[in-house]
């Protein structure tokens, strides 16, 4: 079964501010599905769609299935069937060997940046760049589908 293992990290914003970084990626995502079991996310970049279903945490570890899908059916699906959304820009940066994705969210969100890493294994060692601060791996308020319905500006 395909599984995901990802930490979650705050940024010490003036260090995240002074890193040069590649442009980001704006992503559109929805939720169909935001059981605490499982979600259920369609996601639309500027030249992709996705459809991803998650399984309840474990750690830093869930089930994650994610399929490539139609950009117009991503847009129909995000459209007519969300029942929830958020947006975002995501910066890919490399340290240390490893790809760090850092999220600058938007809208309701504004103003909360978290990067997230994806390991092999829950005990894979990696080193943290200057830029990262607290772990929030495991707090329920920053996961993406709890943000779009209760946003950081309302926390």
């Amino acid at each position: 079964m395909p599984k995901e293992i990802e930490r979650k990290f705050l940024l010490d914003l003036a260090r995240w501010q002074a890193v040069e970084k590649p442009a980001g990626e704006h992503f559109r995502q929805g939720y169909l599905v935001t059981d605490p079991q499982k979600t259920i996310r369609v996601r639309l970049t500027d030249t992709c769609g996705y459809l991803t279903i998650k399984g309840i945490s474990t750690g830093a570890t869930r089930l994650e299935y994610e399929y490539e899908i139609p950009t117009a059916e991503a847009k129909e699906l995000l459209d007519n069937f969300a029942i929830a959304e958020l947006s975002k820009i995501r910066y890919k940066i490399t340290y240390q060997h490893k790809v760090w994705e850092v999220d600058e969210f938007l809208g309701a969100n504004k103003g909360l940046f978290v990067a997230e890493i994806e390991l092999q294994s829950e005990d894979e060692q990696f080193d943290l760049p200057t830029w990262v601060t607290k772990e929030v791996t495991g707090e329920e308020k920053y996961y993406n589908s709890n943000l779009t319905t209760h946003p950081y500006q309302n926390w």
